[in-house]
């Protein structure tokens, strides 16, 4: 019965704006009662409220052992309820304060979801990509035998994979706007950063491709042999030969 009314105290405080947080504070409730509306806000799917209440165990219970616990959990709270930057800003309060912590692996973690769930495309600024790169890495260099590695290190794959595609969307830009240098910058970049991705077989190509286009067979050569040592059954050696042959016969032939 605590419970519920405790909840239903919260729940209409919320509902009247920006103010309601600071009445919330003067209504005092047990720590237990608190602690369980909040779990089962988080189970009726209200993520959002139940991140409010689970800030709210802490700032009226700061020094009870349930404090640590609603830190994480309101953390997770405004994960679930794509509030990112507030669950990093959570997460980040949990480390401080408990930094040596038996889930202190699970706040790493999380933070790095955050940044994760936020790439957007290859179009856009990566800033918030390589926020996701150094996060995950974190998480490895941390605790690299906790289970939260293991996936770790995939999504840091994904990332790279991601990087390497924006690398080759601007240097596909540059490559149609004829600024043949620039471009090739951004294809090296691919094969010495991000040589393990799905865009690498491409990035050869259009190495070889650029170097025809600025005089240099001799190297348009080489990446073509590269790629066609690595990746013999792709599409992209097979289009580099083609264009060997077409542009380059002498050099094709050797």
């Amino acid at each position: 019965m605590m419970a519920t009314a405790a909840l239903a105290t919260v729940f209409t405080a919320a509902c009247g704006g920006g103010q309601n947080r600071e009445e919330m504070a003067y209504v005092a409730r047990d720590v237990e009662s608190l602690y369980t509306a909040a779990k089962d806000r988080l189970d009726q799917g209200n993520a959002k409220m139940a991140a409010a209440l689970f800030d709210e165990v802490e700032r009226q219970h700061p020094y009870s052992p349930w404090a640590r616990r609603a830190q994480l959990m309101s953390a997770f709270s405004y994960y679930v309820s794509r509030d990112y930057n507030q669950s990093i800003q959570s997460a980040q309060r949990f480390l401080s304060i408990h930094p040596g912590n038996k889930d202190a692996p699970y706040a790493y973690y999380l933070i790095a979801l955050c940044y994760y769930e936020q790439i957007s495309d290859v179009e856009r600024d990566q800033k918030i990509t390589e926020q996701a790169l150094t996060a995950l890495q974190e998480v490895e260099r941390r605790f690299p035998d906790s289970q939260y590695a293991a996936d770790a290190r995939l999504k840091t794959d994904l990332v790279y994979d991601h990087l390497a595609g924006k690398e080759m969307e601007i240097g596909r830009f540059y490559e149609r706007s004829g600024r043949w240098l620039g471009a090739q910058i951004r294809f090296q970049n691919v094969i010495e950063k991000y040589q393990r991705t799905s865009h690498t077989p491409e990035a050869l190509f259009r190495l070889t491709e650029t170097n025809l286009a600025l005089g240099i067979p001799s190297e348009a050569k080489k990446y073509a042999a590269v790629l066609g040592s690595n990746y013999p059954g792709s599409k992209w050696y097979k289009r580099a030969y083609e264009l060997m042959e077409d542009k380059a016969p002498t050099f094709a032939a050797n």
